[in-house]
C-alpha cells in the first residue's frame, strides 16, 4: 500500500518577468484571480487533496507570501469591530494551521528542480506532491485530488497531464505515453519544448506532481541544464530508470497564469462562477466587445 501524500512543496521563488513592472513589488504568486490570489488557489487544492503539510520555497522580495498566511491582527480587529464576520471567517479558514506552514529560502535562481531540492531537509524521507501556483486549475475534484486517488491504487510517481494544440508543443514538456497502468499511464518519455513535427504527443506537464523521496538524490548531483538551471525533467528522467512514472489525465481545465493571456482567462472563468459578478460581467463585456466592432 502507498504510504499517504501529506506534504505538499510550492516553489514560489520566481521573478515573474513575465508581468513587469507589477511584478518589481507584488509576486506574481500573489496577483489575484478575481479575489484570491494565485498561492490561495494552489493551497486550497492541496488541502482538499489531505496535504497537512505546506512548504513553500521562497526567496528575495517573497516575504509578502509569509505575511499572507499569518495572522493580520489590526485587519482581523477592524473587520471584527465592524461586524464583517463572513470576511473574518473566510481570512481564517484560508489560512493553513498553526504550524502546517514552513518557509525556506532558493538564494539563487538555479530553477525548477534546484527549488524542489531546496525543500529537501524539510519533506525529509516521505513521498511528496509538488505544485507550481502559476498553473490553475479549475475541477470539481481538483487535479491533485485526482491525483492522489490514482496513486493510492498505483504508487510510484505520477505526473498530471493536460492537452494542449498540437502545433503548441513547442511551448511545453510533451511525454510519451506506454500501457495502461489503472487509471494512468506508463511515462516512457519526457521531451522539452519538442516541435510539433516530432513531438511524441500533445499531452504536457501540467504543473502537479507526485514524488518518491529518491528524487532528491538525483536532485543533489545534477548538473545545470537547459538555460543553465536545474531542470526538473532531467532528474525525472534519471529516477525513471530506476522507478516508475505515470501520467495521469487530468479532467479539468488548465489555465497557464505564467502568461498575460492565460491569467485574464483564468480571471474571467472564474469571475463567471461568482453568482455576485457573473451577470454584471458579461454585460461589461458585451458593451466592450460591441464598442470594438
Amino acid at each position: 500500500m502507498s504510504s499517504a501524500i501529506r506534504t505538499a512543496v510550492f516553489p514560489v521563488a520566481g521573478l515573474g518577468t513575465r508581468f513587469l513592472p507589477a511584478t518589481k513589488v507584488v509576486p506574481k504568486e500573489m496577483l489575484p484571480v478575481v479575489d484570491r490570489p494565485l498561492i490561495q488557489y494552489a493551497v486550497d487544492e492541496a488541502r482538499e487533496a489531505g496535504i497537512e503539510h505546506f512548504v513553500f520555497v521562497t526567496g528575495r522580495n517573497k516575504a509578502v507570501i509569509e505575511d499572507y498566511f499569518d495572522n493580520q491582527i489590526e485587519l482581523e480587529a477592524t473587520l471584527k469591530e465592524r461586524g464583517r464576520k463572513e470576511d473574518l471567517e473566510r481570512l481564517h479558514a484560508d489560512k493553513p494551521p498553526p504550524g502546517a506552514a514552513s518557509f525556506t529560502r532558493q538564494q539563487v535562481p538555479a530553477g525548477l528542480g534546484h527549488a524542489v531540492w531546496c525543500a529537501r531537509e524539510i519533506v525529509g524521507n516521505q513521498p511528496f506532491a509538488v505544485l507550481l501556483p502559476d498553473m490553475l486549475m479549475m475541477s470539481n475534484p481538483g487535479c491533485l485530488a485526482q491525483m492522489v486517488e490514482a496513486y493510492r491504487e498505483i504508487g510510484g510517481n505520477l505526473l498530471s497531464l493536460s492537452e494542449c494544440a498540437p502545433e503548441r508543443t513547442d511551448q511545453y514538456g510533451i511525454v510519451s505515453l506506454g500501457e495502461a497502468m489503472g487509471p494512468a499511464f506508463h511515462i516512457t518519455g519526457m521531451v522539452e519544448k519538442p516541435r510539433p513535427s516530432v513531438a511524441p504527443s500533445n499531452l504536457y506537464i501540467n504543473g502537479r506532481y507526485i514524488f518518491q523521496p529518491e528524487l532528491f538524490a538525483h536532485l543533489a548531483g545534477q548538473r545545470a541544464g537547459a538555460g543553465g538551471e536545474i531542470q526538473l525533467t532531467d532528474a525525472m528522467i534519471k529516477l525513471a530508470k530506476t522507478q516508475p512514472i505515470y501520467g495521469l489525465r487530468y479532467a479539468g481545465r488548465t489555465f497557464d497564469c505564467g502568461s498575460k493571456a492565460g491569467f485574464l482567462a483564468a480571471t474571467y472563468a472564474y469571475a463567471l462562477k461568482r453568482p455576485d459578478i457573473a451577470d454584471e460581467l458579461r454585460a461589461e463585456f458585451a458593451k466592450i466587445i460591441g464598442s470594438m466592432e
